[in-house]
């Protein structure tokens, strides 16, 4: 695993706060997860669990976290996508690794226009 740390974002920021998560680890994307419950995300790591257990350990419920990615050289629809072992939850609806939730989808995507706003959502 890389020296860079899990970013915890809870005030918007740049672009340029993804180029090292993005380079350390996936090069043209960045792992995050959303916690829908506080209105936080997590963003790096080479697996979404990385930033899940993060997250979980700053006080998020499992329950209320799901897995997307970011691409920081993309804007608009193509710099996110909604897939993620950890989205896997039959006991929530998804059996698997895309998001299906169009609510869910939507909420994570307001939540990630907010804290990058640089990526055009």
């Amino acid at each position: 695993m890389s020296s860079v740390e899990i970013l915890i974002v809870r005030e918007p920021v740049g672009i340029e706060a993804l180029t090292p998560l993005a380079e350390a680890w996936h090069g043209t994307l960045v792992k995050g997860v959303a916690d829908l419950g506080r209105g936080v995300i997590a963003l790096g790591g080479e697996w979404h669990m990385d930033a899940n257990t993060a997250l979980i350990a700053d006080g998020a419920s499992q329950t209320n976290v799901w897995g997307f990615n970011v691409y920081p050289d993309e804007r608009g629809d193509k710099a996110i996508e909604y897939i993620s072992l950890i989205n896997i939850r039959p006991r929530q609806g998804n059996k698997g690794m895309e998001l299906i939730d169009a609510t869910l989808r939507a909420d994570i995507r307001s939540l990630v226009k907010t804290l990058i706003p640089d990526l055009s959502l």
